[in-house]
This record gives structure tokens, sequence and C-alpha cells, in this order.
């Protein structure tokens, strides 16, 4: 085979080489893109989630207070304190 030969072969070859190098970049390029954009949604969301876990962890300590519980069951429930002579402490 001739130089000219090989040269005709190796041309093309190379060409394609080349043309397929350049269209991988471009779809790792728009693949690392399309990753970041997702990425970037995923932090908004994880961002939302812990703003909103907080406020239900601040809701559950307003719920459980004390105040509120006994607020609850006077108004709500129409319960009271009984008189200290009514209660009964029972020993185990």
């Amino acid at each position: 085979m001739s130089a000219r030969a090989a040269l005709a072969i190796a041309v093309p070859l190379l060409w394609l080489a080349v043309l397929a190098s350049a269209a991988g970049a471009v779809y790792c390029e728009h693949r690392a893109r399309e990753l970041f954009i997702q990425l970037e949604a995923l932090n908004g969301r994880r961002d939302n989630l812990q703003i909103e876990w907080g406020q239900l962890q601040l809701e559950q300590s307003a719920w459980s207070s004390p105040a509120f519980v006994e607020r609850v069951a006077s108004t709500r429930l129409r319960m009271a304190m009984p008189a200290p002579q009514s209660i009964v402490v029972v020993a185990p």
C-alpha cells in the first residue's frame, strides 16, 4: 500500500474521529447542564422542606406546651382542676 493510499484512508477516519469527539463533547456539556438544573431544583426543594420542618417543629412545641393543653382542656372540654380535698394520691 502506498503512502498516498494510506493517507486517503487515514484522513477520512481522522475526520470521523474528530466529528465523533466534537459530538461527544457537545453531548457531555448538554448533559452536565441538565444535571446542574436538576441539582438546583433539588436544592431548592431541600431548602423548602427544611423550612417546612422548622415550622412543623415550632407548631409541635406550641401544641404540646402545658399552657396550651390546659387552655384547650378548660375552654373546649370544660375541664377544671378538682378541689384540693378531692385529690387522692395513690401510692404503689
